[in-house]
């Protein structure tokens, strides 16, 4: 049995203990073995508040310390995560840096080119990067910048019907993944990749909440 097979044999085992407490129901995040953790990190324990809805702007400071100090605990096997928060620890680098060109930046924030490159130019007037907007020819539009092309593209996607109700659907998420093959889809000047993406977009665009995952 490797190292990997018994972290994940502890892991199972304790969420089985889990399952049979009701006082820490399976849709929070629990602590599973005592441990020092940052205030910001108890706050949202002692409030409930899972990471995908976590109290920090996307791209702060603050939000990739946190998911950081989530990553570390869990890896640790001392944090018991809610599916979707697990979902992102597992599936993308939130909390992480890599080098690029020089420097140190941040990996898989969502808007985090906003914030980087804060305005760029499309046909002559200013626009904003990596957030999504509704309106446009389809029901939403975002403007990217083409890593081949150097050059702003608009890219326009979703249909006019049913969205904003089967989104609150985690079924129909599910099954509108797999319909669209949403994990093969890593072109962000595609609008198949924001499409599938639109739930971590969510709330900005005037839902109750962002959703972890894809659409």
């Amino acid at each position: 049995m490797t190292l990997s097979d018994i972290k994940l044999l502890i892991r199972e085992t304790l969420e089985l203990i889990l399952q049979e407490d009701n006082s820490k129901p399976l849709q929070e995040n629990v602590l599973l073995v005592e441990d020092s953790v940052s205030k910001n990190l108890q706050y949202h324990l002692d409030k409930n508040i899972p990471l995908h809805e976590n109290a920090f702007r996307y791209g702060t400071e603050a939000q990739l310390k946190l998911f950081k100090e989530v990553r570390t605990l869990y890896n640790e096997n001392k944090l018991y995560l809610n599916p979707e928060d697990r979902w992102l620890i597992e599936n993308t680098d939130i909390g992480n840096y890599g080098l690029y060109e020089g420097q140190f930046v941040a990996l898989d924030v969502p808007m985090i080119e906003e914030e980087v490159l804060n305005e760029a130019e499309y046909q002559g007037k200013k626009v904003q990067l990596g957030k999504p907007k509704r309106g446009g020819s389809k029901k939403f539009y975002v403007y990217v910048k083409d890593p081949k092309t150097k050059k702003v593209k608009k890219v326009q996607f979703g249909d006019t019907t049913g969205l904003s109700t089967k989104i609150n659907n985690p079924k129909a998420r599910k099954a509108f993944a797999a319909r669209q093959n949403c994990d093969q889809k890593k072109d962000r000047t595609k609008p198949g990749y924001w499409a599938c993406n639109i739930g971590r977009y969510w709330k900005s665009l005037g839902g109750s909440k962002n959703f972890s995952g894809y659409w």
